[in-house]
């Protein structure tokens, strides 16, 4: 019998095959054995090269050192259970441990993130880390727990820009009636309907598709994801718009969480913000190679005039942020030296 596609592009042997392994984790994590150790899992959209997956390796690494392997974690790379929304929902439920998603997929569901996932809020890379290091970024972290998470540690995203298969985008009106691919998230819907671009909300892994096909003339990414997904051989003009430098994210399934005994939870704490400045000089050296990739690929990566792009992006705080708890929190971030 021939799988055929539904109305959302989701053939029955995906659906099932994810639904297998969906029951798989459910099973690990009910499984016994406090005696013989405990494997968390832990979701990630990247393949298993990535610079977020090679944390979450090193981070079961130091968990198993430390608890002497009564702890470990098994790293599902590559979308194995799903995209990121679909990973968020199954740790609410607590069928997987810990997810590792970018912050704009939580927008919706935890407030607090919108601030750090607004466009040309972080002043630089060096900002970024000041704020989210600090008593701000613990803040955030904080809010996950009313809504069924528990948020461990940040990791680097690098900065995202648009790339398109027809033209260089170096100022918005390059983007007029552009049909964009955004992340599910109505932040990133706006900010490209600000600039004149028609956005296409898109799950990570269909981007290719959409790019291949021409339901989308272009999407807005870091390089590292740009050159991992392939998009760069379809769209090959990277403009840099460098618009969000929102971090990842790790969270844990606050229903685990409050399962395990107060030694656990520090261990795994630690060990999840251990695994950042490792994480961090990995991001760097392949923003590096990723670059230098895609350019010897045929891909054309130019620098752009940010304030153009910037100056259309002010209606979206005043929309997005407008509750005096988020309007707040911007101030906080922006006098952050």
């Amino acid at each position: 019998m021939v799988s055929r596609p539904d109305k959302g592009g989701w053939t029955l042997a995906r659906r099932l095959g994810l639904w297998w392994r969906f029951v798989a984790v459910v099973l690990v994590g009910l499984a016994p054995g406090l005696a013989s150790g405990r494997e968390l899992s832990v979701a990630d959209t990247h393949v298993e090269d990535y610079p977020t997956v090679q944390a979450l390796k090193l981070m079961g690494k130091l968990l198993a050192d430390r608890s002497q392997g009564r702890l470990t974690l098994k790293v599902y790379h590559s979308r194995q259970l799903g995209e990121e929304k679909e990973t968020i929902r199954q740790a609410q439920m607590g069928a997987v441990d810990l997810v590792r998603v970018n912050l704009a997929p939580f927008n919706e569901l935890v407030p607090e993130t919108v601030v750090p996932s607004l466009p040309f809020l972080f002043r630089s890379v060096q900002h970024m880390h000041k704020v989210m290091d600090g008593p701000l970024g613990a803040e955030i972290l904080k809010a996950f727990e009313r809504h069924g998470l528990v948020g461990l540690a940040y990791y680097d995203s690098g900065a995202r820009s648009f790339y398109t298969a027809k033209k260089m985008i170096q100022q918005p009106a390059d983007l007029a009636g552009l049909r964009i691919r955004v992340q599910q998230s109505p932040l990133f819907m706006a900010m490209v309907e600000a600039l004149g671009a028609i956005p296409v909300p898109l799950a990570y892994g269909q981007v290719q598709v959409g790019l291949s096909t021409g339901v989308v003339d272009g999407a807005e990414n870091n390089i590292p994801s740009y050159q991992e997904a392939g998009h760069f051989r379809t769209a090959g003009y990277y403009g840099l718009t460098e618009h969000t430098m929102a971090p990842e994210v790790l969270a844990m399934s606050k229903k685990v969480w409050d399962g395990l005994s107060p030694e656990d939870q520090i261990m795994i704490r630690k060990a999840a913000q251990d695994s950042v400045p490792m994480m961090r000089r990995w991001w760097q050296e392949r923003e590096e190679s990723s670059r230098t990739m895609v350019v010897r690929g045929g891909a054309m990566v130019e620098e752009v005039d940010k304030k153009p792009f910037a100056l259309l992006m002010r209606p979206l705080y005043d929309r997005f942020a407008a509750d005096p708890d988020l309007k707040d929190l911007v101030r906080r971030v922006q006098a952050v030296e």
